[in-house]
């Protein structure tokens, strides 16, 4: 806290202030909060779930804007009461400037989580609070959109209200994401006929000035300008953003190829088109040999020879158009491979555009899948929607999870591969569609098909090539290389040094089975790097959830039983789990890092489901 305390000096904070200053009014309040809409309606639901959850902890949660600005709290209602009694309540600027070394105003000061506790604080009115706060970035650029904070009397601390903030951001910031996407759904959806153009070079930017979609003329025309922008790794052009100054626009770039895309009077994008003649002096571009899967697969990492075989493949198959069909478990790094695939491909001018199949329900995954025209179905957005198959028209579509789509829906998107048209929601004329198709599945799909569960033609459409990617547990010795790799990207995420780790603590981790594969690795990491003080990562900041797994997976866990399989070995591992956490399977799923449909397809692949319901059973009437 020095630094924040001497930045307190500098801005001659009084020390001895009782209480952060008044909130502003009402009216100003509310004006605040309609300028930070999609913030707080990402929030919402978590901030929803914070007021159960914290309820009688003795903590509550703030949601805050980049000026330190309260917008709204949620939690224990006795403390927010005594709260408001130092004016920690909505409308009030919590800034370093303004209240001294506080969790708000310190966090968007450094950009990073903190937790300060008691005398920590600089002013005196506030040391018997402990506060734990971080910043919530925007998912694509990574600019700072404000700060979400846990506060309670002092006698509240818990050093895991860390992890407990900086997964609420995470949370947010997928919403965000969600929501982006939708907005870059509608921009696609409105320039439709663009691309359709023979006569000139397009490219689509956002409302925040990234590019999202080219066509088959842009990127020979861009490479003869000298234009640093590349679709597979989009850089952001601030004068194109809808709140940018256009005049700084890039020498390279004529303001009159700018064209702003409207919906309904209201600005939604821009698209730049430059007129096909420019292209006459433009040198062929150069094409890039990615065989080896060096460049577009180096998102990766890895040493291992088995998984560097499965890259190598997986980028033979990029060049041409075939579907692939990814295999491996849960956490193993399949959107990761589809991306690849995608960048190594000849559509990654176009557009990368995945979807879980997993967690919808039927009527949901057929409207995101095929879009709507206006009045579709009760509640249609006014206008329509754009589905996912047409958005990834000229680019890649990845299908996550494809053995979990209902059977009924299989046929439509099985005569999508073989016809090349959709038909929206509610719509009777077809609309034409070229993308290439990767799918995936942690389930055996000719084991599906034998059951029913899945169509035999639309398998043998989808896996006419397969990768199959192991999983981590397979690959133990990339363990330290990927620990290595996570504290160093969490370092510089969090403005941290990046700590070693102890030779006991990578001993544990190579002894855990890692059901949730990469993915459990990487939140296992963050979490380990947050609750750690010192120079080095000691077995003890190893998470709960973690210390769940290992009391059957680990070092120290009772040795498997002569014969036993691996798949007894994960029962047993889910068995105690669900065993932990009194029969919540929400809680369950995350403990596991699976997502909660993976865990009822367990639970149905072990015979365990009749098991958990008699216990969750027992637990709600124990007599």
């Amino acid at each position: 806290m020095e630094g924040s305390w001497k930045r307190c000096r500098d801005h001659n904070v009084d020390p001895d202030k009782l209480i952060a200053p008044a909130p502003v009014a009402e009216s100003r309040l509310e004006s605040l909060r309609s300028g930070h809409t999609e913030l707080l309606l990402a929030s919402a639901p978590v901030m929803a779930c914070a007021r159960d959850f914290l309820a009688e902890t003795g903590t509550m949660m703030a949601l805050a804007d980049t000026h330190c600005t309260i917008l709204s709290v949620e939690g224990d209602t006795r403390t927010q009461d005594s709260a408001a009694r130092i004016h920690l309540m909505p409308g009030v600027a919590w800034s370093e400037r303004l209240c001294g070394t506080n969790a708000i105003g310190t966090a968007l000061a450094v950009g990073e989580p903190v937790q300060i506790h008691s005398a920590e604080h600089y002013c005196a009115g506030i040391k018997r609070w402990t506060c734990t706060a971080t910043v919530i970035r925007h998912p694509t650029d990574g600019e700072i959109l404000g700060v979400v904070d846990v506060s309670g009397l002092s006698e509240t601390y818990n050093r895991q209200s860390l992890a407990l903030v900086v997964t609420t951001a995470n949370r947010i910031e997928s919403r965000l994401k969600m929501r982006e996407t939708d907005l870059r759904l509608q921009l696609l959806e409105a320039t439709l006929p663009r691309w359709n153009s023979t006569t000139d070079s397009v490219v689509l930017f956002d409302r925040r000035g990234f590019p999202i979609k080219a066509n088959s003329h842009a990127a020979a025309a861009l490479q003869s300008l000298g234009a640093d922008l590349c679709l597979a790794r989009p850089r952001r052009i601030p004068a194109l953003a809808l709140d940018g100054d256009g005049a700084s626009l890039p020498a390279w770039l004529r303001p009159e190829w700018l064209v702003p895309v409207e919906e309904r009077g209201e600005r939604i994008g821009t698209l730049m088109i430059m007129p096909l003649p420019s292209l006459a002096r433009i040198a062929k571009p150069r094409i890039e040999d990615h065989s080896q899967g060096a460049s577009d697969f180096a998102h990766i990492i890895t040493r291992d020879p088995g998984l560097g075989a499965v890259i190598r493949k997986a980028a033979q198959f990029a060049r041409s158009k075939v579907p692939v069909l990814l295999l491996g478990e849960t956490g193993v790094g399949k959107e990761e491979f589809a991306l690849g695939i995608h960048q190594a491909s000849p559509s990654s001018g176009g557009p990368f555009v995945p979807l879980n199949c997993g967690g919808l329900s039927r009527e949901l995954l057929t409207s995101e899948l095929f879009g709507y025209v206006e009045g579709a179905f009760t509640g249609a957005r006014r206008g329509g929607g754009i589905g996912k198959l047409e958005a990834a028209n000229g680019g890649t579509l990845f299908l996550d999870e494809i053995g979990e789509m209902p059977l009924d829906l299989q046929p439509h998107l099985l005569r999508v591969l073989e016809k090349g048209e959709i038909y929206r929601l509610g719509e009777n004329t077809p609309r034409k569609v070229d993308f290439r198709l990767v799918a995936a599945t942690n389930r055996d799909l000719r084991d599906e098909v034998a059951e029913g569960r899945f169509r035999m033609d639309l398998y043998y459409r989808i896996a006419v090539t397969s990768v199959r990617i192991p999983a981590l547990r397979d690959r133990q010795n990339d363990i330290p290389l990927l620990v290595d790799h996570f504290l160093e990207v969490f370092a510089m995420r969090h403005g941290r040094a990046r700590p070693d780790v102890h030779p006991a603590v990578l001993k544990r981790l190579a002894a855990y089975a890692w059901p949730g594969n990469v993915r459990e690795l990487r939140n296992v990491v963050e979490s380990m790097l947050l609750v750690s003080d010192g120079e080095i990562v000691l077995p003890d900041a190893l998470p709960p959830e973690f210390d769940v797994g290992m009391a059957t997976t680990g070092a120290t866990a009772r040795p498997p039983k002569p014969g036993q399989s691996l798949g007894e070995l994960e029962a047993e591992l889910i068995r105690s789990t669900i065993a932990t956490t009194e029969g919540n399977l929400t809680l369950a799923a995350q403990h596991l890092s699976i997502a909660k449909s993976t865990l009822y397809q367990k639970l149905r692949d072990y015979g365990l489901h009749d098991e958990v319901t008699a216990q969750r059973s027992k637990k709600l009437h124990p007599h």
